[in-house]
């Protein structure tokens, strides 16, 4: 368990049933992805360099999807 602490901290900082904590952490979740993946997207258009940010959005969004899947076993208390 602290291997995925190290490397998704923001999900345990939401508590068991409490809703506007699950909510605040999605939405940072979601903001710093977005703005992320639009500045990929941006720079994935390069034609020579494009591979390697493609390959970076890529990663960032499978980072997005464990964090929230993360976030979400926190608040239903199947992650301690």
């Amino acid at each position: 368990m602290d291997f995925v602490r190290k490397y998704w901290p923001m999900p345990f900082k939401v508590k068991s049933g409490d809703v506007g904590s699950l909510v605040k952490v999605l939405i940072v979740f979601l903001i710093a992805c977005l703005i992320v993946g639009i500045l990929i997207g941006v720079l994935a258009k390069l034609p020579i360099i494009g591979i390697i940010f493609a390959i970076i959005g890529s990663l960032v969004e499978i980072y997005s999807i464990v964090g929230a899947i993360l976030c979400v076993l926190k608040f239903l208390g199947t992650v301690k």
